[in-house]
Formats: structure tokens, C-alpha cells, sequence
């Protein structure tokens, strides 16, 4: 059975996406399109417009052109909206990086996409350049100091919007390491046009933007929806809980796209009580499940109405959202299939079912990647021959469309909505002299949903403290192993693939 969206498809310009933003961004002139909290700097439409002109301007004297990788290594800012439609227009290919990876992990990722530039900050700059040491990365450019800027004519790129990349983020897909996800030019405008068509976003929101923007959720719904819409985007650099309260009480804020840890902080936490947050009309929560109990609890307290989404990288990211009449919202649902979208669930011999039957979720649409950088045989087994994505996540829908999710296929880890690979941590596990084999599987946390824990085979005495601090020295700190056990074997089945599943369960008590 396949599942569409209860709503009319919408119509996808074959068009480049950045100008095809510009030209929404004209119309908002002088409204407040960006607020820096960090630096008090508010930008209007019109002068992000002329910034982003700019800055293409410098970086096509600079030596950009159309193919060639931009990577930013940042915390949010609007710098960061500025970078990425000014590589945009020249036909350039954004890819993002955490901030909170290290030089190593960075590198990694500049290697493997060819990077020819990076955008940093001050702060970073130190770890940014170490990075770049093994890379192809020609220049480094430092917000704030030495952002590209030039004037003149722009050249005349002509870009093919369904096979032209725009964006690379890394994602870990449903296992292994992280890869760079190609999303065209099509991809992002598609996927524009569908959330917009879900109606979580109006023109006179004041949306609060504390989700990072290397991640998807912050880039696109967050980010693009609000320059696409004409929304006022109040950028945060990193998220604390008091300072999110201040600032949605301070700049009236109406909507907050967040994810389940933050809802679970306004549910529980105390300080919350202390701050004024009555303008504030939906929360949208996505890229981990929230609970129907959760989403009561937090919806009661703070007299605003939850909403939820679901998709992936892969997908740019939205496939799924609460439906916009609030009558047909189910609690602790992620919602009906966006416009332009279908679904279906799978048996694990592929078979189709149906409704209340669970199953892994598969995606088909207009906003589904085309494939993984440097990786076709992991490409063609996560989209089959007619399209289909596989989501690796397992759940179900009901008799009117709304889907639920359950548990997942895939072996990735959400820590507080950011991805982890086992793999990568295993890998950094078995450099350790004294582990003979190891294993990471995720273990329940009620504040984080998700935290990693260590399973290790050892040659000899030492302290497992001692390892969880050998790991957190070698990767970002939302990937440092939380929990750790040792063990006398892990399980694999006979071509040497750890069968994850049977650790799972032991620790689920299964």
C-alpha cells in the first residue's frame, strides 16, 4: 500500500534555488530578516540581498567556480546565511561541518569532498587551518574579518537544477561513516515549496533559530523557509536554555523549531516559569520521535500548540508533518506525507503492508538526494531502482495517513537530535592499545533520548574511565561515549558484521 499526502502536489520551477529565493527576498525590502543575539546585529531582506551579490562578487574573483566545494566550519550566524547563497549563485556546492568536530574529523570531511574553500570563525580558525593542512582548501576565509566581498558584473552560471549540487552535508545514512549527501538545486526548491505547503511557517512569524545550520533542520526548514517567506530569523550561536528563554521572550518570538531534548527541558525545568513566552504559538519539533505524553505536558505548560515533522538528510529534509488543521493533529504522530511525496512501509522481505502494520518506512519524492559522494554501491542500496528511499527507521500509519515511529533499522545514534555512527567511535575504540575488539550501540537517556555506549573486549588492565576520556579526546564531544562495559566477545555473524541487534536487545532486557 502506498501512502500520499492528504494534500494537492504543488508545482517545483525547474529553477536554480538561490535566485529563485532572491527573488522572494526583493519583495520584503527593508523588513527584519536576520537577528544576530550574539552581537545584537539585526539585517534587513534588502541588505542580506546585496550582502549575498557581494559576497559572490568577491568569491568569484577569488577563483570560485561552478562545481567547486565550500565548506563552512561555523556556529551560526548570518554570515553563514550569506556564504552559502553567494557559493549558490556561482554554481558552487556548500558542505557543512560541525563546529564541534575536531581538526581531524574536519579534515576527514575536507578530504573526502575536495574542498577548495572554508568559511570559519576566529575562534575555530586555530583548528580550521590544522585541518586543512591534508586538503585541497586554497583559501580560508574568518567571518567577521575577512568574509570575500567584491563589485561588478556576476558571470552567467548556468546551472541544470535536477542535476546541479547545491548543498553536501554528512549524514550516516542507516550505518557505516558518515558521507556527503548530494542534494541538488531541485531537492531544496521541492522541499522549500512542500513545507511551505504544510503551513508551519507564516510571513509574520518571529522564528527563533537555535538549531544549527550545518545541520538540514536548521539550513533548510529553518533557515531558507524564513528567507523564502519573508519570516524574521532569530539566530542563536548555541543553544542554552535560559538564554532561548530570554531571547523568545525579548524578541516575541511566535514559532521555535526545535528538537525533543529542548522540549523536554521547557516540560521539566524550573526556570522556565520565570520568563514571559505568551507570544510564543507553536513549537515544531522534529529530527528525533517526541512522545504523546511529552508533547501534552509541554503543550499544557506553555500554552502553545506542538507540532511535529519527520524526514532525513537524504531527503532535504522534510517527507512528513503534523497536518495544518489543528483538528486533524495527532498527538505524538510526526504527521501525513508532505506534497509531492509518497510512502510505503516494508516487511524485512520488502513486502508491502498496510494500515497499523509495522514496518520500515521507504520515501519516494521530488526532494529525495541523488545519492552519496564517492559511494554508488551504498547509494543504490539506500534508493532502489524505482526510487525509493529506505528510511531505516521502523514505524507505522494509521487510517487517515498519520504515521508514528517506532524504533529503527538503521545503527545510528541520536544524541540530542545529532547524528553518531558506531562505526566511527568503533574505529576510534580499537586504536586503543589495550582493546582487543569493541562495539557502540545506543542506550536509552532520558534527557538526550540516545547516548552511546562503549562495549569492549580487553588485552588487559585498564580503567574504563580511562577510555571514555582516551574517546572523548579524539572526537566531538556530542559523539564522547557516555556509558561503557566490557565483555568477553561481540557477537558477528560468520562474514564478521556485528550483529548490533542482539546487544540492543540485551541492554534493552529483551
Amino acid at each position: 500500500m502506498i501512502f500520499r499526502s492528504p494534500y494537492p502536489p504543488v508545482s517545483i520551477p525547474d529553477v536554480a534555488l538561490t535566485p529563485f529565493l532572491l527573488e522572494r527576498v526583493k519583495r520584503f525590502g527593508y523588513r527584519t530578516a536576520f537577528v544576530d543575539v550574539s552581537i545584537e546585529r539585526k539585517v534587513s531582506f534588502a541588505e542580506f540581498y546585496d550582502e549575498v551579490l557581494a559576497c559572490a562578487r568577491g568569491l568569484d574573483r577569488d577563483g570560485l567556480r561552478k562545481g567547486d566545494v565550500f565548506a563552512i566550519y561555523s556556529p551560526n550566524s548570518i554570515e553563514y546565511a550569506v556564504a552559502f547563497h553567494a557559493v549558490s549563485l556561482l554554481g558552487g556546492i556548500v558542505t557543512t561541518a560541525n563546529p564541534l568536530c575536531t581538526s581531524q574529523e574536519l579534515a576527514g570531511q575536507l578530504k573526502d569532498c575536495r574542498a577548495k574553500f572554508l568559511l570559519t570563525t576566529p575562534e575555530l580558525v586555530e583548528k580550521a587551518t590544522e585541518a586543512t593542512n591534508s586538503s585541497e582548501v586554497q583559501e580560508i576565509f574568518v567571518a567577521g574579518e575577512s568574509m570575500p566581498s567584491g563589485d561588478g558584473p556576476l558571470p552567467d552560471v548556468s546551472i541544470h537544477p535536477k542535476e546541479d549540487l547545491i548543498a553536501m552535508p554528512y549524514s550516516s545514512g542507516t550505518t557505516g561513516f558518515p558521507k556527503g549527501v548530494m542534494l541538488t538545486h531541485r531537492n531544496l526548491v521541492a522541499n522549500l515549496l512542500q513545507i511551505e505547503a504544510s503551513k508551519v511557517f507564516s510571513p509574520e512569524d518571529v522564528v527563533i533559530c537555535v538549531l544549527p545550520l550545518f545541520h538540514i533542520y536548521g539550513l533548510m526548514v529553518i533557515m531558507n523557509q524564513c528567507l523564502y517567506l519573508g519570516c524574521t530569523n532569530v539566530m542563536m550561536k548555541r543553544y542554552d536554555l535560559e538564554q532561548l528563554l530570554k531571547n523568545i521572550e525579548t524578541y516575541g518570538v511566535t514559532l521555535a523549531p526545535l528538537v525533543p531534548p529542548i522540549v523536554l527541558a521547557l516540560a521539566k525545568q524550573s526556570v522556565v516559569s520565570g520568563y514571559d513566552l505568551s507570544q510564543l504559538k507553536t513549537i515544531f519539533c522534529a529530527a528525533a520521535p517526541l512522545s504523546a505524553d511529552l508533547t501534552r505536558e509541554c503543550s499544557e505548560r506553555i500554552g502553545c500548540l506542538i507540532k511535529q515533522g519527520y524526514g532525513m538528510t537524504e531527503a532535504s529534509p522534510a517527507t512528513h508533518m503534523s497536518p495544518y488543521e489543528k483538528a486533524r493533529i495527532k498527538t505524538g504522530s510526526v504527521g501525513v506525507c508532505v506534497p509531492n511525496t509518497e510512502c510505503k512501509i516494508v516487511d524485512d522481505r520488502g513486502r508491502e503492508l498496510g494500515v497499523n502494520q509495522e514496518g520500515e518506512i521507504l520515501v519516494r519524492g521530488p526532494q529525495v538526494m541523488k545519492g552519496y559522494l564517492n559511494q554508488p554501491q551504498v547509494s543504490a542500496s539506500a534508493i532502489d531502482g524505482e526510487g525509493w528511499l529506505r528510511t531505516g527507521d521502523i514505524g507505522f500509519a494509521d487510517g487517515e495517513g498519520n504515521f508514528y515511529i517506532r524504533d529503527r533499522v538503521k545503527e545510528l545514534i541520536k544524541y540530542k537530535g545529532y547524528q553518531v555512527a558506531p562505526a566511527e567511535i568503533e574505529a576510534v575504540l580499537l586504536t586503543h592499545p589495550m582493546i582487543a575488539d569493541a562495539a557502540v550501540i545506543p542506550s536509552a537517556d532520558p534527557e538526550a533520548g540516545e547516548v552511546p555506549k562503549a562495549l569492549v573486549v580487553l588485552k588487559g588492565d585498564v580503567a574504563l574511565q580511562e577510555i571514555q576520556d582516551y574517546v572523548a579526546s579524539r572526537v566531538a564531544p556530542y559523539k564522547k561515549i557516555r556509558k561503557i562495559d566490557q565483555i568477553d566477545q561481540i557477537p558477528k555473524s560468520p562474514s564478521g558484521k556485528i550483529l548490533r541487534r542482539i546487544l540492543v536487545q540485551r541492554e534493552r532486557g529483551q
